[in-house]
């Protein structure tokens, strides 16, 4: 039980790492969006930019998801495995 909360609490550390990164991305591109939107646009509609934004969210937040759970099983391995062994 103990392993699953610790690998389930890596995996909330990945999301909320995953919506950090999102939000650089989503905000240093609104401003240039901002700034020039006819070079920074890339010549599509804004429901195609959104269309885009959106598989961008699903993507970075597998991408968290699939990280924390990695780090989560590395770091239990890391902890408290490799920890037993060397006493």
């Amino acid at each position: 039980m103990k392993k699953e909360i610790y690998i389930f609490l890596f995996i909330i550390l990945g999301i909320l790492l995953s919506f950090l990164l999102h939000a650089l991305i989503e905000i240093s591109y609104i401003n240039l969006l901002w700034t020039n939107y006819e070079r920074y646009g890339m010549n599509l509609k804004f429901s195609q930019l959104y269309t885009i934004h959106t598989i961008g969210t699903i993507i970075i937040l597998g991408v968290g998801i699939i990280f924390g759970f990695i780090q989560g099983k590395f770091w239990w391995k890391k902890i408290y495995i490799e920890k037993m062994r060397n006493r």
